[in-house]
């Protein structure tokens, strides 16, 4: 019998369907938005892998010193028998999670990227004989449903993903996590912490423009799945900080003024010259704010870990 296997629990054009609505809903209001997730596409995924790769882009460094670093804390902390990650990707820096967890029986990586799990999955299973993969075709902001599997459970959201997410998505989030977890259970969660403008900034508007590109082809994604015709080259990246929220906000602005046709949609969007479209918030925490939001969802802040230069923390929460 397989110790490796994938549920979908998306339907097959939940995909198309969610780009439809997320494109048509934020090029129709005032200021225009689109999501991040739809950067990933194979180029944006290839794009981003050579951003974190970047002197200005610590974020991944920071937390794989501590994922190394404290592997063992966490697992004497919490024992797990079953790793969830949500958002896993390549399951890269999990890694490190899993060889220290000498007690795990399962992992259930969540991803919406069949590919991506097939890769990691036959890889882990082959590296780590005896160990269960269940990967979830699923989206993680959504309703989630886990399969049936050993406690306790620790589920994990790494690379700062949960600052993507605008302060009452991450409430909602935060709150589903917890209603998928018993007594016993734990969150691993990874934030980027508030830090000088200077090295904030630079990390998403890199002097080699990989960031830039990076944003750009989220508009070659909407041309390619909708048949609409943006020019990538007719907008520029644009990244500031928002001192008042404490995030990073990535856009683009249109070069000139212009119309956009999405075939897919039967919807033209006008577009003024200097026009900006915010693609992505990219929100930086406190120590303090990020216990008083796992608290109002629920679970308990028992550990804080960040790396030397205290640029980036982990945090370890359980149920209350």
């Amino acid at each position: 019998m397989s110790l490796f296997r994938i549920t979908r629990t998306l339907p097959e054009d939940a995909t198309g369907a969610a780009l439809r609505a997320d494109v048509l809903g934020g090029l129709t209001r005032s200021p225009k938005t689109l999501p991040p997730k739809w950067f990933y596409d194979a180029r944006g995924s290839e794009l981003f892998e050579q951003i974190t790769e970047l002197p200005e882009y610590y974020p991944t460094r920071a937390e794989r010193e501590i994922i190394v670093d404290r592997a063992g804390d966490i697992a004497a902390a919490t024992g797990a028998r079953t790793l969830v990650e949500l958002g896993s990707g390549s399951s890269e820096k999990t890694r490190h999670l899993i060889e220290a967890l000498t007690g795990l029986d399962t992992y259930v990586p969540v991803d919406v990227s069949a590919s991506a799990l097939e890769q990691a999955g036959r890889a882990l299973t082959e590296a780590h004989p005896g160990l269960h993969v269940h990967a979830l075709i699923a989206d993680f902001t959504a309703a989630l449903a886990l399969p049936d599997t050993p406690g306790p459970r620790l589920a994990a959201l790494l690379g700062g993903t949960v600052g993507n997410l605008l302060p009452a998505e991450r409430a909602a989030f935060l709150a589903s996590v917890r209603g998928l977890l018993a007594p016993g259970d734990a969150l691993l969660l990874g934030t980027d912490l508030v830090k000088d403008e200077s090295v904030l900034v630079p990390a998403y508007d890199d002097a080699a423009g990989v960031t830039a590109a990076f944003n750009k082809n989220v508009l070659s994604v909407i041309d390619r799945e909708l048949g609409a015709d943006f020019d990538p080259g007719a907008f520029e990246h644009v990244a500031l900080w928002d001192a008042r929220n404490e995030w990073v906000e990535m856009r683009l602005r249109a070069r000139t003024a212009q119309t956009v046709k999405i075939p897919a949609l039967n919807l033209a969007v006008e577009f003024a010259a200097g026009e900006e479209m915010r693609t992505e918030v990219s929100a930086k925490f406190r120590e303090e704010g990020v216990r008083s939001e796992l608290s109002a969802a629920g679970l308990e802040l028992t550990h804080w870990w960040t790396d030397a230069e205290g640029r980036f923390a982990l945090s370890l929460s359980e149920v209350r």
